[in-house]
């Protein structure tokens, strides 16, 4: 037997602010987190989507916080604001919870501290818990322990799709009754000097806003975050009389196997297509997309083409947007992040736009739903992510009705 997947609770720190509710006002009204930064010696970087300034001293125990990297401290933040929404009170409520976090680069703050001391300070040793305080699992295991979470814990590495990878692995054990709770989402913290020296060797960054599917788009917006969704079975939400938001109905992942960097049309499609049919669904019951639309050149026009393949004549009545537009692009956490975006799109029946989109591509010829959210009940939507190496995933939400 298999279980229904539902979502009972979302939480997310952004540019916009610590909580979910600031996330969903900014994204659902158009605004642009996405602002000029403080000039940083050596780096090209002028705009980007950072979180506001916050004391870790407050939000975290003394105990706690030499081990807690910056990015396990916006996945905690996430994590408290989903088990809040839920509704999950106690250990007691999560004694049979997963715990699974995906991260594109894991604690880069930690190390950026390290080769500091070795390399400009000149000192012989690094802090005794650099390696636990790092590593990309740093922040499965630091959610888990905050929230005394002991069922399976373990994170996910795949770039940018590292979030809907995680939230993929959650779906599967609560479908095969593995567990009653999944804690899933993404969470990434890339402002570290030498990590910004790397995204401006690659040349892939905007100087100026991000304008995913505009004919003068210029790059991403690099951005930080957390998101994080509570997964249950639908019989355990329904039993505790749980809010649902959607049903996470289908899932599909899938490798271009071929350049690094260059996204691939095919591998795609694939991903979109193994959703729907994994779902159970046909492509014209699809009404919106989430898009993984990064304003790159590149990205935008192959996934463009790709919802051309998958959707035919249906392509042109989808109503799709890039959030990515708002909160920028904060890498293993952003397609968690769009997640939560396209779960509350559905609850609310209202779709974010894509904002900063002041010229059409005319090789980008779809509705990207611009300028203005449009309130539009959505019955079906697809979220994309589509990372560097040529990892894809796509997940299907559908709006939740009880079958008797």
């Amino acid at each position: 037997m298999t279980h229904r997947v539902v979502i009972t609770g979302l939480g997310a720190v952004s540019a916009f602010g610590l909580t979910t509710d600031d996330f969903w006002q900014g994204i659902s009204h158009g605004q642009c987190a996405i602002k000029p930064i403080s000039p940083i010696e050596g780096i090209k970087l002028s705009v980007a989507a950072m979180l506001p300034e916050y004391d870790e001293n407050e939000l975290f125990s003394a105990d706690e916080l030499p081990l807690l990297d910056r990015f396990s401290q916006l996945a905690i933040l996430a994590a408290e604001q989903a088990i809040i929404d839920a509704g999950i009170s106690g250990a007691e409520g999560l004694k049979n919870a997963a715990t699974i976090i995906g991260s594109g680069g894991g604690g880069k703050h930690t190390d950026e501290e390290g080769y500091k001391k070795l390399y400009k300070h000149q000192r012989k040793r690094v802090h005794p818990l650099s390696i636990p305080k790092g590593m990309h699992s740093a922040v499965s295991s630091s959610v888990s322990k905050h929230l005394a979470i002991k069922g399976p814990v373990f994170s996910v590495a795949s770039a940018c799709s590292s979030g809907s990878h995680a939230i993929i692995q959650g779906s599967m054990m609560v479908q095969l009754g593995l567990v009653d709770i999944a804690l899933v989402g993404g969470t990434d913290a890339p402002f570290p000097y030498g990590l910004l020296k790397a995204w401006d060797a690659m040349r892939v960054i905007s100087d100026e806003v991000c304008r995913p599917f505009s004919k003068n788009r210029k790059g991403m917006s690099l951005g930080e975050g957390a998101g994080v969704l509570i997964l249950e079975s639908e019989e355990h939400a329904r039993q505790r009389g749980a809010r649902i938001y959607a049903e996470l109905a289908g899932y599909g992942m899938s490798s271009d196997a071929g350049h690094i960097t260059r996204p691939d049309i095919e591998g795609i499609s694939k991903a979109m297509k193994d959703a729907l049919n994994n779902a159970k669904l046909s492509p014209e019951q699809v009404d919106y997309v989430n898009a993984h639309g990064t304003g790159t050149i590149a990205n935008d026009l192959a996934e463009t083409k790709a919802l051309h393949l998958v959707f035919g004549d249906h392509a042109r009545a989808l109503a799709i947007s890039s959030t990515k537009s708002m909160h920028g692009h904060a890498l293993g956490a952003s397609s968690a992040m769009e997640m939560v975006a396209t779960a509350l799109a559905i609850y609310h029946s209202r779709i974010p736009p894509t904002i900063n989109l002041d010229e059409a591509d005319e090789e980008c010829d779809l509705d990207y739903v611009t300028d203005t959210a449009r309130d539009q009940k959505i019955n079906i939507a697809i979220s994309n992510s589509f990372a560097f190496g040529g990892l894809n995933a796509a997940l299907v939400l559908k709006r939740y009705s009880h079958k008797i």
